[in-house]
């Protein structure tokens, strides 16, 4: 299993709830036509928190978390060359270009270890 990971920062014409209607009830459509081999499509809204030390509330680069797992490498590069590919391209630009504030939103793969917690 693989698993892509990509961040945005939302349009600063938006507040959070414009963004997240927004992404929801538009541009989260076309993944679900793009990555049809993936396993799974989550989007997690950040909520900034309080720093413990300084109390303070700070902005941070993104305002979404996208992860898309792949059975394989292979999976995954196939939907990337499929993107160019659809027909959609256009589409995916201009959604882009109202909800979010730069198209240069980081792509990356990731590797997950995890350690049991809480006893487990």
């Amino acid at each position: 299993m693989i698993k892509q990971v990509s961040v945005m920062k939302r349009h600063p014409s938006l507040t959070m709830e414009q963004f997240i209607a927004q992404y929801e009830s538009g541009h989260a459509k076309f993944g679900e036509v793009l990555f049809r081999k993936a396993k799974k499509l989550t989007r997690r809204y950040v909520q900034p928190q309080p720093n413990p030390l300084t109390g303070k509330v700070e902005e941070l680069d993104f305002d979404v978390i996208l992860e898309i797992w792949f059975e394989s490498q292979a999976d995954l590069d196939e939907a990337m060359r499929g993107i160019a590919t659809s027909g959609l391209v256009e589409q995916v630009r201009e959604s882009g270009a109202r909800l979010f504030a730069s198209s240069a939103n980081p792509a990356f793969t990731v590797v997950e270890y995890d350690s049991p917690v809480g006893g487990a």
